[in-house]
């Protein structure tokens, strides 16, 4: 089917969700770091009590080591992950459960580690987001993370330390309703990556590599994120290491790709060229089979796991129905497709054909893809690179979504309003917010700062040629005046989106890209509650 005027429609929310609203009064951030919330502090204690508790303790060791892990069709990949695996163990609670999780870090080379645990509101000690909430996890160490899971939802957990999110070390976290309002026969934890490591290289290289920047390909101090290389297109799903521009001073490109373009994205999708696209650990020629029975309605819960990767996700021969995102009920939508940032998580329903379906992440703009398949009857499986013909149907972003009545705040004025420039550009690598790049020695030295019980408005303001999934910790926020809660969305190149979030969980968050090495080049800020 040709959506490309549906898709434009769906797109003409994306990047300007509440850019209308600038013009409302306007707060910077601060720098005064002697009234910041501590753990300790009375409010905080306070926060922690308002969480309804089952009373229920569900206690895991996570251990982070060296692995090699199995990604199937004969490709083997020397990295690191939790419990061996890839992704790791779902963990999987109910509301009010409290999760005691014990990590163990086993790395080598006296690497330091951390668990963020992505999408859930938590006390910010329990976090894991070193220097920032807690001293990183030595090698050979082990630290205990807990905290009550008080709202349901499909979130992830991960590293927070350098770009070991591009690494094996991550997994599932499901935390269920018993009060669950769905009707359904099953579920499938769906969960995509871009893989690298121990393949062609090790996410510390790719980032090596990328703060070169394009500077070093001859291209001067250019802003390369919007410009169209097609002409210098490398195929993202080869590993040829050989291709390099000429020119003195030229950088390697060995995991730099370019001609990356994506209509869905607003330019460039993508700047990491990934050997393998990954649906639950599997490559699409040996990939990970659902069996189920047709007619049967199943809930898909599906994860980007990704360092620079948005997927577009269809069924074969299905249609989807949203009925979450971000853990927080939607108004259901009917779709067949959807995109997914990293850090992004979608709930979906569906109601299974008889046969064999391909369930495809396409790399968006990367011209290659990740699949898993539904087997429901007999039949042959389609080929690894099958492109069915709901990935050019009607797909559906976030900005059009409606969050659900029962979970829609209650409308007020801003008290607080941030003005939060995405700012920078691959000619330098020079990512930041507000011009700035986060100082990891320095963590507050440039708080954005909020106070309990105010109702805060965030306007993301990307003046880059790149698009930007921001995540901000400990909270949800809800897009635009009417659209659904989340906690990380996809903001598009020279485009605003406004955001408003209840500072109801005192302490001190990281606002950031979600793209690992944007975030790490330094698009990260402190979200910082005062005294």
């Amino acid at each position: 089917m040709n959506s490309i005027n549906r898709r434009s429609v769906l797109l003409a929310g994306l990047g300007v969700a509440g850019a209308g609203a600038l013009a409302a009064c306007s707060s910077g951030s601060g720098n005064s770091t002697s009234s910041l919330v501590s753990p300790d502090d009375a409010v905080v204690a306070a926060a922690e009590k308002k969480r309804k508790s089952t009373g229920r303790t569900q206690q895991v060791t996570l251990t982070a080591a060296r692995a090699m892990l199995d990604l199937g069709g004969g490709v083997m990949a020397a990295s690191w992950a939790f419990g061996g695996r890839t992704p790791g163990k779902e963990l999987r609670l109910s509301v009010g459960d409290t999760l005691a999780a014990e990590l163990s870090n086993q790395l080598p080379d006296k690497t330091t580690t951390s668990i963020h645990w992505h999408g859930i509101a938590l006390r910010a000690d329990m976090d894991g987001v070193p220097p920032a909430t807690q001293a990183a996890v030595r090698a050979g160490s082990n630290f205990t993370y807990r905290f009550v899971a008080d709202a349901p939802g499909t979130y992830f957990f991960h590293p927070h330390v350098g770009v070991q999110l591009d690494r094996g070390l991550y997994a599932p976290l499901i935390v269920e309703d018993p009060r669950e309002p769905l009707r359904y026969d099953d579920e499938w934890v769906v969960v995509l990556d871009d893989w690298v490591d121990g393949v062609t290289g090790t996410p510390d290289e790719v980032f090596a590599e990328l703060k070169q920047g394009m500077g070093g390909m001859g291209m001067g101090g250019m802003d390369m994120g919007g410009m169209d290389m097609s002409s210098m297109s490398m195929n993202s799903g080869s590993s040829d290491a050989s291709a390099s521009p000429s020119g003195s001073g030229g950088m390697s490109t060995k995991f730099v790709l370019m001609g990356a373009r994506s209509e869905l994205l607003g330019g460039d999708a993508g700047d990491v060229k990934y050997p393998y696209h990954l649906v639950n650990g599997r490559v699409p020629a040996d990939p990970d089979v659902y069996t189920g029975k047709p007619g049967k309605r199943v809930r898909l819960r599906i994860v980007n796991a990704g360092g620079d990767t948005a997927y577009r996700v269809a069924l074969g021969g299905h249609k989807l129905t949203i009925t979450h995102t971000d853990g927080y009920p939607v108004q259901h939508q009917q779709v067949d497709a959807l995109l997914v940032g990293m850090g992004e998580r979608y709930d979906v329903l569906v109601t299974l054909a008889d046969g064999v379906f391909p369930l495809v992440a396409l790399a968006e703009g990367k011209d290659a893809n990740g699949m898993a398949l539904v087997r429901t009857g007999s039949g042959r499986a389609p080929m690894p690179n099958v492109r069915p013909e709901e990935l050019d149907g009607m797909i559906m972003t976030a900005s059009r979504l409606k969050a659900a009545d029962d979970v829609r705040p209650a409308t007020k004025t801003a008290d607080r309003v941030h003005r939060i420039e995405l700012t920078g550009g691959m000619g330098t690598y020079n990512w930041g917010i507000n011009g700035k790049r986060f100082d990891m020695s320095n963590p507050t030295a440039n708080p954005i700062l909020v106070k309990q019980g105010e109702r805060v408005r965030l306007d993301f303001v990307n003046r880059t040629t790149m698009w930007h999934p921001m995540h901000l910790h400990g909270h949800t926020y809800q897009l635009g005046t009417d659209g659904p809660r989340k906690d990380t969305t996809i903001v598009l190149p020279k485009k605003t989106v406004s955001v408003h979030f209840d500072a109801d969980n005192p302490g001190q968050w990281m606002l950031h890209c979600h793209n690992a090495y944007h975030g790490e080049a330094g698009m990260m800020a402190l979200v910082a509650y005062q005294d």
